[in-house]
């Protein structure tokens, strides 16, 4: 099995590389491709990042290859981490729209690529818009073998957020979101469970995190809390910044923690980004079913969805296929519906831009 991963020399591909080797999910026999832009920083970049994953993994490491021509990425696993990001500086504008633009023409570029090859790769994206990314590859290859990892970090903070407020370990709290890797991200309250609490207990403090706060309310709560956070870092005042956050309810925390770690790590959120994609490439690599929230382009096969957005989806060798027996709530249904009207509008503009 090999992998590929586009964006290696950025903070969440060296991150990536790095995990993937520790866990083995390449094997000795497969190939680790890390690919970046030739002529640029990452070119150099690159051949230091492999002599360092030589030294550090050289007793079970697969051949590591640097690959410097969308062209020549040749993996059973094409993992897409390149692209412009949000300035870690807490003072620069966030523009989103000019962020898609960008990175849009680089999922082009690769997604024509990778369709040249004879054999489609299964493609994880992991840049921002993920959605989009996610969008522009499955124009060009088998949407069933098109995946993003956002809403499964997404669902990995909310666990750990619901973990912290229940008093458990991550891995004794089942939920998941869906929707958008943003501001329109669909906590799915009805389907959080925890073992070991009974369910009325776990009733109770669900409904302390939401109080009276509807779900359609909920993009802008997270654009309002994220601002007030962002503007005490640009003060200076990051304890208060950090207090600001654990203040808020879980669902809101895992929207606005990482804007918290990016303005003040001076990184991005690399590990759990890289971790969300390392998750996917095992269950891809071990062949074993397995159920994640994902970005996906639905195009009409669950709960009358049509964009790139997060649903429930079931992963293995060949690729997804929707998950058809979890149950949402009107409210939950109706912002997931909300978000897709959004990014569906979002997507086909970007899209025809490209053709």
């Amino acid at each position: 099995m090999d992998v590929a991963i586009i964006g290696a020399a950025g903070a969440c591909g060296r991150q990536l590389a790095a995990q993937v080797l520790q866990r083995g999910t390449v094997p000795p026999g497969g190939r680790l491709q890390l690919v970046g832009h030739r002529g640029g920083p990452s070119e150099t970049e690159l051949w230091g990042l492999r002599s360092d994953l030589e030294d550090a993994f050289g007793d079970w490491a697969p051949d590591v290859e640097l690959v410097l021509d969308p062209d020549a990425v040749d993996a059973d696993l094409v993992v897409v981490l390149a692209g412009q990001t949000v300035s870690l500086d807490p003072n620069a504008p966030v523009d989103r729209a000019e962020l898609a633009r960008v990175n849009a023409a680089l999922f082009h570029t690769y997604a024509v690529a990778l369709a040249r090859r004879p054999d489609p790769p299964i493609v994880v994206v992991q840049s921002n818009p993920v959605e989009l990314g996610v969008r522009i590859f499955a124009e060009h290859l088998p949407r069933e073998r098109v995946i993003g990892a956002g809403a499964w970090s997404d669902t990995l903070r909310f666990r750990r957020e619901l973990a912290e407020d229940l008093g458990l370990p991550r891995r004794d709290v089942a939920a998941v979101t869906l929707g958008e890797h943003g501001d329109r991200l669909v906590p799915v309250w009805s389907a959080v469970r925890a073992r070991g609490v009974p369910a009325d207990a776990v009733d109770r403090a669900i409904a302390a995190a939401r109080g009276d706060r509807q779900l359609v309310d909920l993009p802008d709560e997270i654009a309002t809390a994220r601002t007030e956070v962002v503007d005490l870092i640009r003060s200076g005042a990051v304890a208060e910044a950090w207090a600001r956050v654990g203040s808020l309810p879980a669902d809101l925390r895992v929207a606005v923690k990482p804007f918290f770690t990016n303005f003040t790590s001076g990184r991005t959120t690399e590990a759990v980004t890289a971790h969300a994609v390392a998750d996917l490439l095992e269950a891809f690599v071990d062949g074993v079913w397995r159920a994640f929230p994902a970005q996906v382009w639905v195009r009409g096969d669950w709960n009358d969805l049509h964009a790139a957005i997060a649903i429930p989806v079931i992963v293995g060798q060949n690729g997804w296929t929707p998950v058809v027996d979890l149950a949402l709530h009107d409210d939950e249904l109706d912002a997931l519906q909300r978000a897709d009207a959004v990014l569906a509008a979002r997507q086909e503009e970007l899209v025809a831009t490209l053709e």
